[in-house]
């Protein structure tokens, strides 16, 4: 059997990547601060790889830490799900978990049944919003916002890459381009106005205010406009392959295009009865999303 790194050494690492500082991760331990420090280095040179970038006043997660992080996390909430069920007092756990509108309709709702097969125990409430701005914080379990990772009193984990792509109903002519699309119609997502120039500026092209034919406020919305054959919109490009996998008649018309926004969970204390149940779901969501991603 392969020796397996000591598991004081992954739970300072664990505290200390899901923190990315050594004192809060050595006050959750009940440790000192020197003490995760050599416990985190002796790690780095059981594993032979630098899991941390050390600087001034900053501590950041190198490539190898990044995915190591992600999957110890997993590991971690999934052996504390399975000791609480096993050994405590077996009840059911709910979740309350917020989500963007947009990313629960057209993505995430799908895969809900994946985690509910897979951990049976946890039942998930879940609410949606579309302005991130005006969502509250009382009693959230889980938060999941689409944005830039810069929300006042929140600190966040970047848990996605994101693209966008140009959609159109798959019953028009396929020879739709950058180069075409901008005459529109267009249809406008609020509150992502600048998407449609982002896109077509990195074909060196420019929108024609004139071509916007609809402003909504949801890509859900977006979606059903162009599946009636209404326009063209542009949108994440999870959103667009989900859509078209659910049998939506809507075709991606152009390269994709990165987007200068992610996912990203937000640092909700939670509960104390979830707290278990909540490192569990989110390192769901860090799985599915990064699986994603690596689909292309």
């Amino acid at each position: 059997m392969e020796k397996l790194p000591n598991l004081v050494w992954i739970r300072s690492f664990d505290a200390a990547a899901r923190h990315l500082n050594f004192t809060a991760a050595a006050d959750e331990l009940g440790i000192t601060q020197t003490a995760v420090s050599l416990h985190i280095r002796s790690l780095e040179a059981d594993l032979r790889c630098q899991l941390f970038t050390r600087a001034a006043r900053k501590l950041t997660l190198t490539e190898m830490g990044q995915a190591y992080s992600m999957t110890l996390r997993r590991a971690l909430a999934d052996i504390a799900l399975s000791t609480n069920s096993l050994f405590g007092a077996g009840a059911t756990q709910g979740l309350t978990v917020r989500v963007p509108i947009s990313t629960a309709a057209l993505w995430l709702v799908q895969r809900l049944p994946e985690f509910k097969a897979r951990h049976p125990g946890i039942s998930i409430r879940l609410v949606s919003n579309i302005w991130a701005e005006s969502a509250g914080q009382d009693d959230v379990d889980v938060e999941l916002r689409l944005g830039k990772g810069h929300w006042q009193n929140s600190a966040s984990r970047r848990i996605s890459h994101e693209a966008m792509v140009p959609i159109a109903s798959s019953r028009q002519p396929a020879d739709l381009s950058a180069k075409t699309l901008h005459n529109g119609p267009l249809i406008q997502i609020l509150g992502y106005e600048d998407m449609w120039g982002s896109y077509l500026g990195a074909f060196g092209k420019a929108a024609d205010p004139t071509a916007v034919a609809y402003a909504v406020d949801t890509t859900v919305a977006a979606v059903g406009i162009v599946a009636g054959g209404g326009g063209h919109a542009v949108i994440l490009e999870r959103f667009a392959k989900r859509a078209i996998k659910d049998g939506q008649p809507i075709a991606i018309v152009g390269d994709a295009v990165p987007l200068d926004q992610a996912h990203y969970i937000l640092g909700h204390p939670g509960k104390p009865s979830s707290a278990k149940a909540k490192e569990v779901f989110e390192a769901w969501l860090e799985e599915i999303f990064g699986n994603d991603a690596l689909d292309g």
